[in-house]
Order: C-alpha cells, then sequence, then structure tokens
C-alpha cells in the first residue's frame, strides 16, 4: 500500500521510545478512501481463508477491522477497555500493558459475540510489542473459537511483537501487517521496501 507508507512518512512524526503518532490518519483523523483501501487490501491478503467474524480493540482498530469486515462480509467485535451497563452477562476479559498509555488496559467481549467454533480474524491498528493482539488471541482461545489470522496496519518490526506471538504458540496463522517499520532510531521513520 504505497499510499499508506507515503502518507506515515508524511505525517508520520517519531516521538521516540518506539512511539509512532500517525494520529492524521489513523487514530484521531481518518481518510476514509485510505481506510477502504486498507479493507480491500486486508480482504485480499486473508481470501483464501475462512472467517466467520473479525476480532479488534477499541478505538484505533476499530475502523480498518470495520472496512476490512465490509469487504468480507463478516461482522466486526470490539473489545472495549470499559464495560458499559448495557454489556450484561458473561464476558471475556484480558489485560494487556498499552506502550501509550503507560500501564495496562483491560480488554472486554461480551461472550454473546464470540462463538465456539467460529473463524476468527483478528485486524488491529499496530503490531509492536505483541501484547494487545496475544491478549485478544487468549479471548478467541477462550470462546472455543479458532484463529485463523492477524492484520494489522502498522508493524513495528523492531519491537519483537511477531516474534512473540510465534513464542505464544501461533506460529500456524499467517501475520500480515500493510506497512513494516524496521527502524525509528534517531527520529526516523525507515519502511521495509
Amino acid at each position: 500500500m504505497q499510499r499508506l507508507k507515503d502518507l506515515i512518512l508524511q505525517e508520520g512524526q517519531n516521538l521516540g521510545n518506539g512511539i509512532l503518532k500517525i494520529d492524521s490518519l489513523l487514530n484521531h483523523q481518518i481518510y476514509p478512501d485510505v481506510m477502504v483501501e486498507m479493507g480491500q487490501e486486508m480482504a485480499k491478503r486473508f481470501e483464501n481463508t475462512r472467517i466467520d467474524r473479525i476480532l479488534t480493540a477499541e478505538i484505533s482498530g476499530i475502523a480498518p477491522a470495520l472496512t476490512t469486515g465490509m469487504v468480507m462480509r463478516v461482522p466486526v467485535v470490539y473489545a472495549r477497555k470499559k464495560k458499559p451497563i448495557t454489556m450484561a452477562g458473561p464476558v471475556f476479559l484480558e489485560t494487556a500493558p498499552s506502550h501509550t498509555k503507560g500501564g495496562d488496559v483491560s480488554l472486554l467481549v461480551s461472550a454473546e459475540f464470540l462463538h465456539a467454533g467460529e473463524n476468527v480474524l483478528i485486524i488491529d491498528d499496530f503490531l509492536a510489542t505483541g501484547q494487545t493482539l496475544l491478549a485478544l488471541a487468549r479471548m478467541v482461545k477462550s470462546a472455543k473459537s479458532n484463529l485463523v489470522g492477524v492484520g494489522t496496519v502498522v508493524e513495528k518490526e523492531f519491537e519483537g511483537g511477531r516474534a512473540l506471538m510465534h513464542k505464544a504458540g501461533y506460529t500456524h496463522i499467517p501475520i500480515e501487517a500493510l506497512v513494516t517499520i524496521i527502524n525509528m532510531d534517531d527520529g526516523k521513520i525507515v519502511l521495509a521496501d
């Protein structure tokens, strides 16, 4: 996705400590046409995988998950960070450390939206340390669903999230990133080819 790469290089800001600010295109403002392209590309990458639903985490994962779900014509479920009063009944609850929030974040999904035996694709904004994706993967496992793939908009390869996913036993599932960042030293943003 060359346009996504260009936008990251033009508008992204390296804030240090591995934090990439891309608020102008994913985390605060959204370019709808680019988001649709992301969904189409993600759907293309998983077109040979049977998927029953997509799981993501609020808030920045919702837009790419939604556009992917629109193309694939499957429901999208997002893990909430706070339990609303409308979320009654059993829930799947996991925690993950947040690089940008500085502390653990709770992720909750109502059990009525993850079903045993279904094939689940996780779509999220970043693959960095892998902690959020592992928390979502644990939810899928707790629901007795099948994790069939992980797709992210951006992978920060140097933070080791993919290796952590493999170490946790997810070597059999495809992990796709639309853009891979290989280095953010000295204020730079270096993308893989």
